[in-house]
């Protein structure tokens, strides 16, 4: 039993209505029946019917102008009336078990939207019978099918197919449905599905016949994915459950759709000829072909607009980048010149207060000199008068200088070294007075030698001679 929350999805689904709160109200109306709700909904036109002829299951629909368009209908080699370009006729909601079986869900059509243009039939899961409840013949359909199951069922069709017809044929995907699927709209194409019936009179001939038709195999391969299983496997008769395959052989072309389920673009029941497969599965790929274009241009697009996305980004982390680098070089050369710059003010100060501490030094020397001198001058006394006592000393100095001066016989040798030091002509202290004829150097072992006693008086010429 299809509970509210699916009912009201269902009418949604096929008439378009995206306000749930009308929807409910219509519904509540027609005391929640989905027929009669959707049959007064559509009254303002024929409604869409559904109709068997021959093989082929077609649907009739005349589209109303509240849709924009309108439908064309038309009929294939066999008389049987098929649906208009651009019209899917049915959206099918898959059993949780093929769902479960896939790495992911199938989210959203590629430009399902400009396929579906109203009056769709919609089949739930509880409408066609593989609910919670019981599948074909009471058979419980809750176990579910894992990927790994799901691939070895695929792998398994595919290597009976080839053994039983061949090489020679649609190249069948080993993975299961919803993997296919996911491929197929990977690659901007149709699911080309076929459902094998092992036991079925018709399959070995349609099989080794058409299918395996070399321009049947080769169109399919071109422009399809291929899927296929064995309806005794558990994929295989699930799908065959969700298509609502009554004769067989049983191909379908089918596309992702929205909310977990495919649209059903063509199915195919019966026999067909290779010429019969190819006029349906042509028609079927030029009236896709433009919504196809338009879903891959869009994913072009959008991976056009999402590398411009990453250039740009690597672009502005490059600029970034650079930008950072720039400041890091700024900062360093900042911290540098600031390193430099208190290095050459510390060498300054050095400098300079080794220049203050030598200046100082040098002033205390001369001071010190200056005292000496004059302490010496004062020490010496006043300059003796001319006599029989007094000594006449003259001193040559290295630049050519003459100094003469008197002194008291009696007077030792350390005075006229204290009368040359208070002059103040030398720069040097280590000096010895030397007389040349003879030649006599009064050292400090003769300071103490009066100059009458030295050999000076009464009179002595004595030179600077610098150590």
């Amino acid at each position: 039993m299809v509970d509210v929350a699916d009912k009201l999805a269902y009418f949604q689904a096929i008439t378009g209505l995206e306000d749930p709160d009308l929807c409910m109200e219509i519904l509540q109306a027609h005391d929640w029946d989905l027929e009669l709700a959707i049959s007064s909904f559509t009254s303002t036109n024929p409604p869409l019917q559904t109709s068997t002829t021959g093989n082929n299951t077609t649907v009739h629909s005349n589209l109303s102008s509240r849709d924009g368009q309108s439908s064309i209908d038309r009929s294939d080699s066999s008389g049987n009336v098929v649906a208009g370009p651009g019209l899917a006729w049915k959206v099918i909601t898959l059993p949780y078990s093929v769902i479960s079986g896939s790495i992911g869900l199938i989210s959203g059509a590629v430009g399902f939207g400009l396929w579906a243009a109203g009056g769709v039939l919609s089949y739930s899961l509880g409408m066609i019978g593989l609910g919670s409840g019981s599948g074909r013949n009471g058979e419980s359909s809750d176990r579910l099918v894992s990927v790994s199951a799901a691939a070895s069922e695929a792998m398994e069709f595919v290597s009976a197919f080839e053994r039983d017809y061949g090489s020679l044929k649609p190249n069948f995907v080993s993975e299961g449905f919803m993997d296919a699927l996911q491929r197929s709209r990977g690659a901007f194409k149709l699911l080309f599905v076929y459902l094998h019936s092992p036991d079925h009179p018709d399959t070995p001939s349609f099989c080794g016949g058409t299918l395996c038709n070399e321009v049947l195999a080769a169109f399919v391969n071109e422009n399809f994915v291929a899927w296929g299983g064995s309806i005794r496997a558990s994929e295989g008769f699930k799908m065959s459950n969700s298509l609502k395959a009554s004769r067989f052989p049983f191909c379908a072309v089918v596309m992702p759709a929205t909310n977990q389920r495919i649209a059903l673009l063509q199915q195919i029941e019966g026999p067909k000829s290779p010429e019969e497969m190819l006029m349906i599965l042509q028609r079927v790929i030029e009236e896709s072909n433009p919504v196809l274009l338009q879903a891959r241009l869009d994913a072009e697009e959008r991976r056009s607009n999402t590398r411009l996305r990453e250039e740009q980004d690597a672009a502005y982390r490059a600029a970034l980048e650079a930008d950072q680098a720039r400041e890091r070089q700024r900062r360093e050369e900042q911290e540098r010149s600031e390193r430099e710059a208190a290095e050459a003010e510390r060498k300054r100060k050095e400098e300079e207060e080794a220049r203050e501490r030598a200046a100082r030094e040098a002033a205390e020397r001369e001071a010190a000199l200056a005292k000496m001198r004059q302490e010496k001058a004062l020490a010496l006394g006043d300059e003796p008068e001319k006599g029989p006592n007094v000594t006449q000393v003259l001193v040559r100095f290295p630049n050519g200088d003459r100094k003469e001066r008197r002194f008291h016989s009696s007077a030792v040798v350390q005075s006229v070294y204290d009368y040359v030091d208070s002059l103040g002509c030398l720069e040097v202290e280590d000096y010895s007075l030397v007389s040349n004829f003879p030649r006599v150097v009064y050292g400090s072992d003769k300071l103490s030698l009066s100059l009458k006693e030295a050999g000076l008086h009464p009179q002595a010429s004595l030179f600077v001679e610098l150590n």
